[in-house]
């Protein structure tokens, strides 16, 4: 599998300087998830960082689409809004990549602490941490295919359907999810062939296509062909037939972004259907370890920006909350303490 390149190019951003004091929250990841949590937990007058490495899932992509109030936003002006709404409450935007994360000794009141360390040696502590880094496609090994990633090549009906209706359209199968795809493709454009490419489909899903006049090609696919332009001018077959296509699509196998953040020990968990993995987690995104909640598509592959950006939320408003517990139980502890004194 490859790992489309642009996904993972890093987009310059306007950084804040590293505070050296202890924080309430690390959030690491600015995308969606990460900013809206930081932005719950500012507006609770939390001390907040936002650690971002510049390289955003959706890069690719011209336009945001079915977010309600956003339709049609680029994703670098969408982020770029939400960067300026955190700040001006106070919470800081970083640029970096964690390379380390572990939990470190916690106080004497027993109140958790996490060190970070950045790829540049920079280090901070705080006393939650907030998952949000998203995660990592990989693409079928066809030459030619990856480079259009987010334009030419597409994954999700609802995110790109639009904008490539009566499109003739190739799906590139690999796995069952692959002829589903299909038919979800089928609902925008009536022109639809289906190239497996290591994959059989079953009695059930030929019936199915059939009936919805998609075509399947099991030949095999040798390459992707652009146009000299750039874009796709169609799928070559092994034996050298070039069937014309503008739009292809292709399911990745989705992979959360957990670089640098093996000493937390957090847990994953296989997404059905030949998906992927994720980082397992329970209400609000709380995750196994104490003290670290996860949001975005880290733990659920699936989401769009506006599922991404409400699970920060959430995540954001549950953080607070146990903080505002412990505070609490801190201030009873000192409180019993000065009346023994």
């Amino acid at each position: 599998m490859t790992t489309p390149e642009s996904a993972s190019a890093p987009t310059a951003t306007a950084a804040d300087a590293l505070p050296t004091e202890l924080l309430d929250v690390a959030v690491i990841g600015g995308g969606a998830a990460g900013l809206n949590g930081a932005l719950m937990l500012v507006r609770s007058r939390r001390s907040v960082v936002v650690i971002d490495s510049g390289s955003p899932r959706n890069a690719p992509a011209d336009a945001i689409h079915g977010l309600l109030g956003n339709e049609g936003t680029p994703p670098a002006e969408y982020l770029e809004r939400g960067r300026r709404e955190v700040r001006q409450y106070g919470g800081l935007i970083v640029s970096g990549a964690v390379v380390s994360a572990r939990a470190a000794e916690p106080s004497a009141e027993g109140d958790l602490r996490f060190e970070l360390e950045l790829a540049d040696g920079r280090r901070l502590t705080a006393r939650r941490l907030l998952v949000a880094t998203g995660l990592r496609d990989e693409l079928p090994e066809i030459p030619g295919l990856a480079e259009h990633w987010g334009q030419s090549l597409v994954h999700c009906p609802f995110c790109h359907g639009w904008e490539v209706r009566d499109e003739p359209i190739g799906i590139i199968a690999t796995r069952p999810a692959s002829t589903h795809q299909a038919l979800m493709f089928r609902q925008l454009s009536d022109d639809i062939i289906v190239f497996t490419h290591g994959f059989t489909p079953d009695e059930e899903s030929r019936e199915r296509c059939a009936a919805r006049g998609i075509s399947i090609i099991e030949t095999g696919v040798q390459e992707i062909v652009p146009t000299e332009g750039g874009d796709v001018a169609g799928v070559r077959l092994i034996g050298g037939e070039l069937v014309p296509r503008s739009v292809l699509v292709a399911a990745s196998v989705m992979h959360p972004r957990t670089e640098g953040l093996d000493g937390l020990g957090l847990a994953l968990e296989e997404v059905p259907g030949g998906m992927g993995e994720k980082i397992s987690t329970s209400f609000a995104g709380a995750t196994e370890v104490p003290g670290v909640w996860v949001a975005g598509n880290a733990a659920d592959p699936s989401a769009q920006v506006g599922p991404s950006a409400a699970a920060g939320s959430l995540a954001g408003g549950h953080i607070n909350g146990m903080l505002v517990m412990a505070d609490a139980d801190a201030a009873v502890a000192a409180q019993r303490e000065g009346v023994a004194v």
